[in-house]
């Protein structure tokens, strides 16, 4: 396979779901003339990363999975024969949904995917989180490749990653909309590393509140044959301006190293992990929040 070509749309809203939904349009043709096997969206395109403090005001934002906002970026793909991750503010009960939709290059649906770990110590408290991790085979103009996505926050718990590497993700899209500094991108850093896989996160420029740009590629290859020492797997990082981002992840090179090197599911035990799945919670973790 040659080398997977990622569009980051580090973009910033327009203020309308209308408006996003046209300048999303504009990108995406914008990252096709630019290569791109995948454009991928920051957080929440769809409202610009909004959530109203008002239920009624936060249900009439969402978008219908199956609604005009995303059957658009459906058709698109299609017409460009290009994958889109698609990202909204889903419509769902009892609350609205922090969600992505990938489509493949043939307009098909790769999989919906709705933020499992919702930021519930903040205005997310008025979302429904998601149950669940997928993965598909993601058909592209240069072969098949084994696809999922964590969003955001995510990113945090090392169980996101993990769980995507053990259902055979090779590359992690992660939408994304908060400021990206030196820590989280460590985060990113050792999901890629640990798994052993490639991940491209992009997320709002820097005039979004609370955003600075930063989008980053890893490709999770620690070490190289020719290399005398370990690399960073970081490959690309955007800066903070408004734009298209470009990552080529080399995919073969992924494969080759994730059959010889010993990270990921190489050697674990899983049999001795009893207590990462029990759920009682003590101090000082305690949190009132918390929603399971």
């Amino acid at each position: 396979m040659k080398d997977l070509r990622v569009a980051f749309l580090q973009i910033a809203p327009t203020g309308s779901v209308e408006g996003n939904l046209e300048k999303g349009r504009t990108y995406c043709r914008m990252a096709k003339e630019q290569g791109a096997d995948i454009a991928l969206f920051p957080e929440m395109w769809s409202s610009g990363y909004q959530i109203p403090e008002e239920i009624e005001r936060l249900k009439a934002l969402a978008v219908p999975r199956d609604g005009d906002f995303v059957l658009a970026f459906q058709t698109l793909a299609k017409e460009l024969q290009m994958a889109v991750g698609i990202t909204y503010l889903e419509a769902w009960e009892p609350l609205p949904r922090n969600t992505i939709t990938l489509f493949d290059r043939h307009g098909r649906e790769a999989y919906t995917y709705a933020k499992v770990h919702t930021c519930d110590f903040g205005e997310e408290c008025r979302l429904t989180a998601g149950d669940d991790f997928y993965v598909a085979d993601l058909d592209t103009e240069k072969g098949m490749v084994r696809v999922g996505s964590m969003i955001c926050y995510d990113r945090e718990f090392p169980e996101s990653a993990r769980i995507l590497m053990l259902k055979g993700a090779e590359l992690v899209l992660v939408p994304n909309a908060c400021p990206m500094e030196i820590n989280r991108i460590s985060q990113l850093r050792s999901r890629a590393y640990e798994n052993m896989i490639g991940i491209a996160t992009v997320n709002y420029p820097e005039q979004q509140p609370d955003c600075n740009g930063h989008s980053t590629a890893f490709d999770g290859i620690a070490y190289r044959p020719q290399d005398a020492g370990s690399r960073d797997t970081l490959f690309m990082e955007a800066d903070g301006s408004e734009g298209i981002f470009i990552a080529d992840f080399p995919i073969d090179e992924i494969r080759d190293y994730r059959s010889r090197e010993v990270h990921g599911n190489a050697y674990r035990h899983p049999h001795k992990y009893g207590l990462l799945v029990a759920e009682e919670i003590r101090e000082p973790f305690i949190r009132k929040d918390y929603r399971r």
